[in-house]
């Protein structure tokens, strides 16, 4: 049985998943598949682990195409996620839609959770928004970091405190029935992340890396795309 081999940014969890079981039935082809921080993806590929198709940020694509690991014309971009703020399902939901409630509710919560920023997207976005709140330091010892979104966000679904609050990427959020998306960061602290698709240049199952790709980002697949919380060009 051929193997196709995925390394995605955890942001295109949900949505490759919703592809993988189609696309192993008619296909009969297995999908091993890997989701984390887009650093830590990155990493993998460059370390020499094997991959067929990669799911990381514009940016970090661009790199390994520059690097000649990922082919130029294979790229394919999925759509813009930004970034929300999150809360246990069924607990009171903050304001959050304006700087001032924002900066305030940050400061009332007990925890804070969100990706770690030495590898993730989210995390990094998070931790300028303490910087632009100017609460840093004031929320340094309330901050919990996790390998990537779905992590914080399985954490936050899963605790029984009160006041807690996550930050991470609205597609992070949807998917997690336990965990209530209450509103995207204010438009001044959005950092809206374009991920984008590629093919390794040195795939094993190119061909089959390439319908993957087509199918995720295929017409009819964007409905599917928006649910999960990505901004698309019609």
């Amino acid at each position: 049985m051929a193997v196709l081999r995925l390394l995605s940014a955890g942001a295109a969890q949900a949505v490759c998943e919703d592809v993988i079981a189609a696309f192993q039935r008619d296909t009969g082809c297995e999908v091993e598949a890997k989701f984390g921080a887009v650093g830590a993806m990155k990493a993998r590929m460059v370390g020499g682990e094997p991959v067929d198709v990669i799911i990381l940020s514009a940016q970090l694509i661009q790199d390994l195409v520059s690097g000649g690991m990922v082919g130029v014309s294979s790229v394919t971009d999925i759509g813009k996620v930004g970034t929300g703020v999150a809360v246990r399902a069924g607990t009171p939901l903050p304001e959050v839609r304006t700087r001032e409630a924002l900066r305030g509710n940050i400061l009332a919560a007990s925890v804070i959770v969100c990706p770690d920023p030495a590898t993730a997207t989210a995390g990094k976005i998070v931790m300028k928004l303490m910087e632009r709140l100017g609460v840093a330091t004031q929320v340094e010892d309330r901050m919990q970091f996790f390998p990537n979104g779905y992590a914080a966000m399985n954490w936050l679904a899963a605790s029984n405190g009160t006041l807690e609050m996550g930050i991470t990427q609205n597609t992070e959020i949807l998917p997690n029935k336990g965990v209530t998306l209450v509103a995207p960061l204010p438009d001044e602290f959005q950092m809206k992340t374009v991920y984008t698709a590629g093919v390794a240049v040195h795939a094993a199952q190119p061909e089959l890396a390439r319908e993957f790709v087509r199918r995720l980002t295929a017409a009819e697949f964007r409905p599917s795309l928006r649910a999960a919380g990505y901004e698309i060009n019609s």
